[in-house]
């Protein structure tokens, strides 16, 4: 199957000025796209062509002469799932099933927040931040580099941010620490993220 770069639920102005319609049609149009097409190409003619996005990451990431296809196939499940999380005037309160389960993980929306924030600005270099479901059932928040994500751990990723450069440095230069504040604060799709606990 040819993967295929999914339409935003939103106009990509419609994040501004958290995020910039410049940013998101960098990130959206020009980033995910080649991701998606570098993927595409790779898998062409081999057993993986007829995969679920899903799969060709679980299997791609055991195979160290599959780097390129991990990345890319990674790096567009990622993608999919940022896209989801955020939404115009997003933040705010949490919905209570959400928050319920925050507190008793977390000790509270604070200490989850803080938490957030420090696991995407301690990310040396290119990477991502999660909030997780991991194998015992519970909340957790980790940091990956690159395009790994938390799938390769066992674990179900429910709300990511990136922070490779080209996600904030538009708006925000270097200020990465600024750029997830926004992020939690102002656009986190908090019922998309509950959805996911099931």
């Amino acid at each position: 199957m040819d993967f295929k770069l999914p339409k935003l639920d939103y106009s990509n102005d419609a994040l501004s000025p958290i995020m910039s319609e410049e940013t998101l049609d960098l990130h959206h149009g020009k980033h995910h796209q080649t991701y998606i097409t570098n993927l595409n190409n790779f898998i062409k003619d081999t057993d993986m062509a007829n995969m679920s996005l899903e799969e060709v990451i679980t299997k791609s990431s055991k195979d160290k002469s599959k780097t390129g296809i991990f990345n890319n196939a990674s790096q567009h499940w990622n993608h999919n799932l940022f896209w989801k999380c955020m939404k115009p005037n997003g933040g705010g309160n949490i919905p209570s099933k959400l928050e319920k389960r925050i507190t008793t993980d977390f000790g509270s929306v604070e200490q989850f927040k803080k938490d957030f924030k420090q696991a995407g600005i301690t990310q040396f270099g290119s990477g991502w931040c999660w909030l997780s479901i991991n194998s015992e059932g519970k909340l957790v928040v980790s940091k990956t580099a690159n395009a790994a994500n938390p799938l390769i751990e066992n674990m179900k990723p429910i709300l990511g941010c990136d922070v490779w450069e080209h996600s904030y440095y538009i708006d925000y230069r270097n200020r990465r620490p600024e750029y997830l504040d926004k992020f939690v604060d102002n656009l986190i799709n908090w019922e998309f993220v509950e959805s996911l606990l099931d």
